[in-house]
């Protein structure tokens, strides 16, 4: 059965604030200078509370690869923060850092000691080491003025200033809305103004809005420099799957570090559409079922199958031209001939003159069934067994037939293909729990035949990489445009099935699964009105996740109401409303994608390891670790390898150059255009003498300071857990 199941959580925002009380002087005793330009080892700092801000930057980092150390201030056995932990002195006197930037949940955290806190204010000083608070509440600790608003920010507009963009945010073009409707509860912030600048202190704003019923301009986000020290503070809550926080979490991490880091980020969007020269049954509104796929109840009238017409292919074409965007096709060449009219299929005949500009991946000549053999006399289906209880399977010359013969297809017919991509139709002879718990071994075993390393899996079963035999399983996103639709009206009738309570006559699916049900929709504009927004927003989402996993549909999503169109129209005007044309949308075929994907994993089981380091001195980057490791690095434009007038390193995107490297036998070293960490022969000395003001902070006294929690719905001091994004689960 081919249905899609959509369990969905609405991300709510409320925010809990600290304000600082009273004030600790500490000094630490002073030391001899050294002589030589610190080092700073590559690497973040998270002092975690477990607030969903500071967890959403620490995922970020993970997302990115960044090699990050988390101090949980809720472990009681955690390492105290003191200056030998933060730094040290190598053997011939130079300095070293041993973080390069510092994530705090706010400015003055109640987990932490005023030692600490003044450990880190040195820290940060001698060595030009910038500081993140996650989210604070604005007071003149942090270069502002009390609040002129606390409240909602749905629906809001906020502006990036022209110095964001010059430290770290430059690849957005300027404004964005914060998620949800005007006045709604999902999104709470304090809108502040910033104190005069003195001769050692300034404040510069990098996220603003105008304060709600004035003319004034308040801000969101700025950064705090009070003698060389930088804090960018941030005054409004979120969590890592909030569009608000997303289109800004690239920045933070690169302001955060300077833009120099391990780490690789881009955008992606790859669009599958499954079932090319198939038909895909059409769900029945009467039967709530989809006729000749799933079993319906007695009497219901057939539907007319969907497949595209040549007036599709053409509107394809022309989309793809007019959006500069390339879409991906999953093709079943066996099904053409059952089409054929006077001896040629149409459509075939459409796609040959425009074939080389699509993406075509081998879906299997007839989309026939590779798993196991299913025995359809027991509800929910099972895997029938031998006499000796074996699993029994779809046998080795059928599941080569299915990939072989699709080639061959291809190859006669002008529709060009990679050989070593492969999805097998419904995801069949790949595992599917319970029922099949293991993947098919004579798929494997054609897999290892064809030099197959690419075959797509289900995401919302399956979503990380895993071996497929000699392969690579690509997680895909589904969405919920269904299989089974092709209409606005009849996707709709299924949504209110899938989602509706059994009283309001829906499948009473929610009900049993103990998720909210929704009310039904209009056949008539449920698509447009509620539909439609859900699934562009959960695209978008995955699109700003560093997150290169493709979105897979149906071709009857392209044909009669095409459904699928409004929602890439839908993601990719949003982001390109939103993401300047330096970080354009990176929009790859499925061996790319699976190639994106492999290097996040490796990188990340790298990192496990501990076997790569770096650091940066000066103006040099140096990386080290085993001969043939893979490392993703980010730097700034005019970075160069080996020596300041060598080769330009990595590509560039989002106004800054990266790259996977393959480490050679010695040292990685690029050589950037600007010192980016203080250097010089007083660093030492400067750590040992800074003197800090170090301000130590409580719960809050909300019967001395009212305004310094939300109110209303959001009055809590402690926010509830933050949901993340929907969940979607798809059968085909």
């Amino acid at each position: 059965m081919k249905a899609g199941i959509r369990v969905r959580t609405a991300i709510a925002g409320a925010t809990a604030a600290l304000m600082a009380t009273g004030a600790l002087a500490l000094t630490t005793a002073p030391a001899a200078p050294a002589a030589t330009t610190p080092r700073i080892d590559l690497g973040v700092l998270v002092v975690s509370d477990g607030s969903p801000w500071i967890e959403a930057i620490r995922q970020q980092l993970s997302s990115e690869g960044v090699p990050t150390t988390v101090v949980n201030l809720n472990d009681s056995g955690r390492p105290a923060i003191t200056s030998s932990y933060l730094s040290g002195t190598l053997s011939d006197g130079t300095p070293e850092g041993h973080f390069q930037g510092v994530v705090l949940p706010n400015d003055a955290p109640s987990g932490l000691s005023a030692d600490e806190m003044n450990a880190l204010a040195s820290y940060e000083s001698a060595f030009s080491v910038r500081q993140v608070d996650a989210y604070l509440y604005p007071t003149g600790n942090v270069g502002t003025n009390p609040p002129s608003y606390a409240g909602s920010l749905d629906g809001s507009a906020a502006t990036v200033t022209a110095a964001a963009k010059t430290a770290g945010f430059g690849y957005l073009k300027g404004t964005y809305n914060f998620q949800g409707t005007a006045g709604g509860a999902t999104s709470y912030g304090y809108l502040t103004t910033p104190l005069p600048n003195t001769p050692t202190t300034t404040f510069t704003p990098f996220l603003t809005e105008t304060i709600p019923g004035t003319s004034t301009t308040g801000t969101l986000a700025g950064v705090y420099n009070n003698n060389g020290r930088e804090q960018l503070e941030i005054s409004f809550g979120y969590n890592y799957y909030q569009l608000q926080y997303r289109y800004l979490a690239h920045g933070i991490v690169d302001w955060l570090t300077r833009g120099v880091h391990m780490g690789y980020w881009r955008n992606y969007l790859t669009a599958d559409a499954d079932d090319v020269f198939n038909a895909d049954a059409e769900w029945s509104q009467a039967g709530k079922c989809t006729p000749n796929d799933t079993v319906c109840p007695p009497g219901t009238p057939d539907t007319t199958p969907s497949r595209m017409t040549p007036a599709d292919v053409t509107f394809a074409s022309n989309w793809q031209q007019q959006h500069n965007f390339k879409l991906e096709f999953l093709f079943n060449g066996g099904a053409s001939a059952r089409f054929q009219v006077n001896g040629t299929d149409p459509l075939l005949t459409a796609f040959q003159p425009v074939a080389s500009k699509y993406w075509w991946v081998n879906h299997t000549f007839t989309h026939q069934w590779l798993g196991c053999i299913q025995d359809f006399t027991v509800s929910p289906w099972q895997c029938t067994t031998d006499s000796s209880g074996n699993t029994e399977w779809v046998d080795y010359n059928t599941v080569n037939g299915e990939i072989t013969q699709n080639v061959q297809w291809a190859h006669a017919n002008g529709i060009p293909i990679e050989a070593d991509e492969l999805a097998p139709g419904e995801y069949s002879g790949l595992r599917i729990l319970p029922q099949q718990p293991a993947d098919n071994p004579n798929l494997l075993q054609a897999i290892s035949d064809n030099g197959i390393k690419w075959v797509p899996i289900d995401a919302s079963r399956e979503p990380a990489m895993r071996p497929v035999g000699d392969a690579l399983g690509v997680p895909r996103h589904p969405i919920d445009v269904f299989y089974n639709v092709s209409t606005k009206a009849d996707e709709t009738s299924e949504y209110n099935w899938i989602y509706d309570s059994a009283a309001d006559g829906g499948s009473g699916l929610c009900t049993a699964n103990g998720t909210p049900c929704l009310a039904p929709l209009s056949l008539t504009t449920g698509w447009t009105s509620f539909i439609l927004p859900v699934q562009v927003n959960t695209m978008l989402g995955s699109m700003v996740q560093n997150d290169p996993r493709p979105f897979m549909f149906h071709q009857s999503n392209l044909t009669n109401d095409r459904l699928i169109y409004p929602v890439l129209n839908g993601a990719l005007s949003a982001y390109r409303g939103v993401f300047a044309s330096n970080a354009p949308i990176v929009n790859q075929r499925l061996s790319a994608a699976g190639t994106a994907l492999n290097n996040q994993d490796k990188w990340a089981q790298t990192l496990n390891g501990g076997s790569v380091s770096g650091y940066v001195q000066g103006k040099t980057v140096t990386i080290t670790g085993p001969s043939g490791t893979s490392v993703p690095v980010t730097a700034p434009a005019g970075t160069h390898l080996g020596t300041a007038t060598g080769p330009t390193f990595g590509a560039s995107y989002g106004q800054e150059l990266s790259a996977y490297t393959t480490l050679a036998s010695g040292p990685l070293t690029l050589v950037l255009k600007a010192t980016p960490y203080a250097g010089g022969a007083a660093t030492a000395a400067k750590v040992a003498t800074t003197t800090r003001a170090v301000k130590s902070t409580g719960a809050i006294d909300t019967t001395k300071n009212p305004d310094a929690l939300p109110q209303g719905k959001l009055g809590t001091a402690v926010l509830n857990a933050v949901n993340g994004p929907a969940v979607t689960t798809s059968g085909k």
